[in-house]
């Protein structure tokens, strides 16, 4: 069992008062105790039921989460009136998440982000995959673990209710090797920090790169372009990429780029500035030592005060704006940076790239990523 008490990530944002977290009036005395429900969520169409999951902490924050892609369905906070409101993009129903759409909120392997040109060698052979994402493979190729149905199981602990994914990808799969058992943790705790931990074990050598794909907009799901939130990130560095998105192999300083976020600064100021992606479509190395849980990232809605604050144990982050998010139903009717992602991961395309940190998987090894998502109210200055 996850310990529920990993440190709270401490704010790298201004520390005036203005700037500290507070509890807005919530009504506490008629807030729920904390607690599960499950309900139905829809049918598959070779007959899988569907399940959605509700998670509400005791000051009443709501995680709702659905077996098909372990996805993230809303996550519910509030502003500093006190108001709640979904803060994730996502569709109201299943048949919005059966279609082909931008892994809302999903839970994405066996390996995320890019490898190049869908191929990778290991141990001698060499695997091809899915080039589903122009010459490369994306998120797992055609069917990942975003398309498909996890056994679920509920946790609960002193301060916080939780889910348990686990699912066994077998040797093949999308192309890779050996047969992959993979667990994913969920756990919503009463400071409405989300904790996400992944683990799993293989039989054969294989890639593994995990990650959840939320689109945030902490001004609520219909708050519109992101542009002024402020974002900060504890990252010096990012991987240079070439037109393909493909990592060049280089660490390059974010010092005198649009990719500086050192210190808090308005998503939009440079965003313009980035014709080629159209966006932020970046992975940056999170400052520290990989494999311990240290702060990656905060980021403030200065309208609404909501704010999230990140930890990881990943080795990198990638910075994504929903560059192509175009208002079409697929993409649930939102459009272009109406919401940003900031998936915690292993760099991209780290099979192929020895200097990367290690991205193979074997056996009688143990794969073990935390990452978790704070979220807060800070006062009006």
């Amino acid at each position: 069992m996850l310990a529920a008490g990993i440190a709270a990530c401490t704010l790298f944002v201004d520390r005036s008062p203005a700037t500290q977290p507070i509890h807005p009036n919530l009504n506490q005395d008629t807030s729920p105790s904390m607690n599960i429900t499950k309900a139905p969520f829809g049918t598959l169409p070779d007959g899988t039921a569907v399940s959605l999951w509700t998670l509400t902490n005791s000051r009443g924050d709501l995680l709702k989460m659905t077996d098909y892609g372990a996805l993230i369905v809303s996550i519910e906070v509030p502003d500093r009136q006190g108001n709640r409101t979904n803060v994730t993009l996502g569709f109201p129903k299943l048949d919005g998440y059966l279609e082909r759409h931008p892994y809302f909120g999903a839970t994405v392997g066996r390996f995320c982000n890019r490898i190049a040109k869908g191929k990778f060698s290991l141990d001698g052979t060499t695997y091809s995959l899915a080039q589903n994402n122009g010459p490369n493979h994306l998120h797992g190729g055609e069917v990942g673990f975003d398309k498909l149905v996890w056994k679920t199981e509920e946790l609960r602990g002193d301060n916080y209710v939780g889910l348990r994914f686990s699912l066994l990808s077998p040797d093949g799969q999308e192309g890779y090797p050996g047969n992959l058992s993979v667990q994913a943790d969920y756990l919503w705790d009463n400071e409405a920090k989300l904790t996400i931990r992944f683990t799993a074990t293989t039989d054969k050598a294989t890639p593994i790169n995990l990650t959840n794909h939320a689109y945030f907009n902490l001004g609520g799901w219909q708050g519109g372009v992101i542009h002024n939130h402020q974002l900060q990130l504890q990252c010096s560095k990012y991987l240079a990429i070439d037109e393909t998105m493909i990592p060049t192999g280089a660490l390059a300083d974010v010092a005198g780029t649009p990719l500086d976020f050192r210190t808090a600064t308005p998503i939009g100021q440079r965003i313009a500035q980035l014709t080629a992606t159209n966006g932020y479509d970046h992975c940056f190395a999170v400052d520290g030592q990989p494999g311990t849980l240290r702060s990656c990232g905060m980021v403030v809605d200065p309208k609404s005060g909501r704010g999230m604050e990140i930890q990881t144990t990943q080795p990198g982050v990638q910075l994504y704006t929903g560059n192509f998010l175009n208002g079409s139903d697929s993409n649930g009717g939102f459009k272009l940076h109406e919401a940003f992602c900031l998936e915690t991961q292993n760099f991209p395309d780290a099979p192929n790239q020895p200097s990367f940190p290690n991205s193979i998987l074997k056996p009688g090894e143990k794969f073990e990523q935390t990452t978790s998502y704070r979220f807060l109210v800070v006062a009006d200055k």
